[in-house]
């Protein structure tokens, strides 16, 4: 089970849904971040390998607000 952000995503999802079960994280910023880490449309994630899985919880560490940090934002505004 890849777990990103702190969140367990589906198995048997296509990845830019998959992302989209983290808080934060819409269809259109899962699909950019697809996209920019050149994983296809179509692929599962099932099929992503560890190091893929990796570059995309760097990649979402390094560039987006999500989960727990986003989530405290929202409640202090």
């Amino acid at each position: 089970m890849a777990r990103i952000a702190g969140i367990n995503i589906p198995q048997n999802k296509i990845v830019s849904i998959a992302l989209t079960y983290i808080h934060g994280i819409g269809l259109v910023s899962s699909q950019k971040i697809c996209k920019k880490l050149n994983i296809t449309d179509r692929t599962r994630v099932n099929d992503l390998s560890e190091d893929q899985v990796l570059k995309i919880r760097e990649y979402i560490d390094q560039n987006h607000k999500v989960e727990g940090d986003l989530r405290r934002e929202v409640s202090v505004n």
